[in-house]
């Protein structure tokens, strides 16, 4: 039987040279993947592409090479199986076949009596990780940009090899990081270095000469002049190790990802199966995970992140964008302190933050200084870049010093009436021509530039807390924005490395609008009677990264509170405010302590006789969010369904396995015994009908 070919696969293709090394008598075989195209289209395995580098392997080693080496285009060594064939098998046999096939030319380099190397010479995930491991030594570009095993963020298993190589290599603490824990922690990376030292690597090489000091090692390798020492893998911790990760998942997961706990069972296989028999149970791992709703909707949600988010729609042409030399930063708190480092880390202009006094201006210049200091010791930045961002960022109590800045963003207190007289005083200060961004979480930009002579320049401009870690950014167009300021701001937002997503001026936007509704149908029926511990664990089936209670200790119930009042003012009908929610904000006390209810918190609360059941309390909140989504989507607060997904995906952190929030609501028929509808077509993040 056949495996299915993508119709638009692009075959990367495994192209062989023979290269002559130095101090070598005969040649080295040298095969390249690359599938014709630039960095921004990376090598991938389809059918075709394991084809090819059988092909390449056979004539490889027909020639008697000194060693065979495997190594990618520039920038790109492999990200995996190209998944967007997965949709197309049939059946489990081709599912079965598609595993074998990868497993039987990946094992050739694993089986090989000539010394195989891999030269891992930028990004390597999934497949191509595999593909790496299989080879008897590797080197590793340290300006690799990803290396990964992320397959079961997308509802998979490592399916060539992985989950049984890797472990014997570096251990099973660390294996199970790389498997588990970076993938359900929004898809984590490695960098070069933390693989080399994990050994993933044998030697961490510079990228500017990386293929010539590869070929170099490779014959010191060879010929015995380099030795290549891995420590003893430990098998007495192994049991352990599995047994804490099994329930670090059911705590976090509650069986919600298959894949995960899939994956746990193939690492134990590892530790005493032979190769060919861990091979085999991996084989049907993927035969069963491929036709699961989960990786249907990871499939999704993938296409989402890396494809939609760089393409934001409905963004105005990029032609239009200003240039930005400085940045201005209205507050001096913590916000507005992350957000200076952010834009001068990666816009290298000048950034100046203002305030009301010299303490609040000294207190956020130390927390950019602590923070690079720290990049610093732990070998995230060297002394050269530290400098140069020391001198970049500046601060002041005089607002002049804004007066050359292009682009000038505000975080201070979430007031309307103290965001407009900010605006009102640098209006009279900045270039007429700066744009000036609003970091507000649910006021109105449109009412924010009202009084203003020019509220076409203003944009909102709403980062997540922590700054530097989470990727979204909702660029929100006033009524009276213009396409200039709008190019600007999304040509800034690339520039800061987030994903932005076009929203319509709407109270709370996207992610807080949806999470207040969803916090706030869960808090109501604490004030109905329920108990705090049922409400938190009512989510649990769906698998989120947070509990409810614990969300809203993060987001803080003060800043809840306000929002919930400001969504309450603009929709009474939906948006109740909670008087047990502000005696918690009142009394400062924590909710959870170690993911348990604080029970002081519990004798605070003022509650009504009608509890309801974890089931009830979870599907009013499923039943909340459909409503709530269909009545932003017929508003127009963002183009499509899937831009809803994205934000939750990116801004809340919502999983891979559901495909974000519209899927699941769609494959638990929620949306269409709520709204009458569904929010995507059929077959669209889920199995064909």
């Amino acid at each position: 039987m056949s495996t299915p070919v993508a119709p638009n696969e692009v075959v990367t293709r495994a192209l062989l040279r023979q290269v002559n090394v130095p101090g070598l008598d005969r040649p080295a075989a040298l095969i390249t993947l690359d599938n014709g195209l630039d960095h921004t289209k990376p090598n991938t395995f389809g059918p075709g592409g394991l084809t090819s580098l059988d092909e390449a392997i056979t004539t490889a080693l027909a020639a008697n090479p000194v060693f065979v080496a495997v190594t990618g285009k520039p920038y790109i060594f492999c990200v995996g199986a190209d998944i967007t064939g997965l949709p197309l098998l049939a059946n489990r046999e081709q599912a079965l076949e598609i595993g074998r096939l990868g497993h039987r030319v990946f094992a050739r380099l694993k089986d090989s009596q000539i010394p195989t190397f891999a030269f891992v010479n930028g990004a390597a995930m999934g497949g191509g990780l595999e593909l790496a491991l299989h080879c008897h030594y590797r080197t590793l570009s340290a300006g690799a940009a990803a290396l990964a095993l992320p397959e079961v963020s997308l509802g998979l298993v490592p399916g060539w090899g992985g989950t049984q190589l890797l472990p014997n290599l570096i251990g099973i603490p660390a294996a199970t990081q790389v498997i588990l824990q970076n993938p359900l922690m929004q898809n984590k990376m490695l960098k070069p270095k933390q693989a080399a030292e994990m050994g993933i690597a044998d030697v961490l090489l510079e990228p500017a000469d990386f293929l010539e000091r590869s070929l170099e090692w490779a014959a010191g390798v060879v010929k015995g002049e380099v030795a290549v020492t891995r420590p003893e893998v430990d098998k007495d911790m192994w049991a352990g190790v599995l047994y804490f990760a099994r329930q670090t998942l059911d705590q976090r997961l509650h069986g919600a990802v298959p894949a995960a706990y899939r994956a746990l069972d193939l690492l134990e296989t590892a530790k005493d199966a032979d190769f060919a028999a861990g091979t085999a149970a991996e084989d049907e791992a993927l035969a069963d995970l491929v036709f699961s709703e989960e990786l249907r909707s990871g499939l999704y949600a993938f296409d989402l992140v890396q494809r939609r988010a760089k393409r934001p729609a409905g963004a105005p042409d990029k032609g239009l964008a200003r240039p930005v030399t400085k940045v201005g930063i209205v507050g001096a708190g913590l916000m507005a302190s992350q957000l200076a480092l952010l834009f001068a880390r990666r816009l290298q202009v000048p950034v100046v933050l203002t305030d009301l006094d010299q303490a609040r201006v000294d207190k956020g210049l130390g927390y950019v200084h602590t923070q690079i200091e720290k990049a610093v010791s732990k070998g995230r930045m060297d002394k050269g870049t530290a400098a140069k961002l020391y001198g970049l960022v500046s601060g002041s109590v005089d607002k002049s010093v804004l007066a050359e800045a292009d682009f000038v963003i505000e975080a201070v207190f979430e007031d309307l009436n103290v965001k407009k007289q900010v605006w009102a005083e640098l209006e009279k200060i900045v270039k007429p021509e700066a744009v000036l961004a609003t970091n507000t979480s649910s006021l109105s930009v449109t009412a924010m530039a009202e009084d203003l002579e020019h509220p076409e320049r203003v944009v909102g401009f709403h980062f997540f807390n922590p700054v530097a870690v989470l990727p979204l950014l909702e660029i929100v167009r006033g009524e009276r924005t213009d396409d200039a300021t709008l190019a600007t701001a999304f040509a800034v937002g690339k520039q800061l490395k987030k994903s932005s997503v076009l929203v319509k001026d709407a109270p709370a936007f996207v992610v807080n609008r949806l999470l207040t509704r969803f916090l706030g149908t869960v808090f109501a029926a604490v004030d109905q009677g329920t108990p705090l511990d049922v409400a938190n664990s009512a989510l649990d089936p769906l698998g989120l990264p947070m509990r409810p209670l614990a969300l809203l200790q993060l987001v803080g119930p003060s800043v809840a509170y306000h929002v919930g009042g400001t969504l309450h003012a603009a929709f009474p009908d939906r948006f109740e405010v909670s008087e047990n929610l502000k005696r918690i904000a009142d009394s400062g006390q924590p909710i959870v302590v170690d993911d348990q209810v604080n029970e002081e918190v519990v004798k605070l609360l003022v509650v009504g006789d009608q509890p309801l059941t974890a089931e009830q309390v979870r599907q009013h909140a499923l039943d909340a969010l459909a409503q709530e989504i269909r009545l932003m989507l017929d508003e127009g607060v963002v183009a499509e369904a899937q831009d809803i997904d994205l934000c939750m995906i990116l801004g809340a952190g919502w999983p891979f396995h559901l495909g974000g929030v519209t899927p699941y609501l769609d494959r638990t028929g929620t949306s269409e015994r709520v709204t009458g509808q569904r929010f995507l077509p059929r077959g669209v993040a889920g199995l064909p009908a």
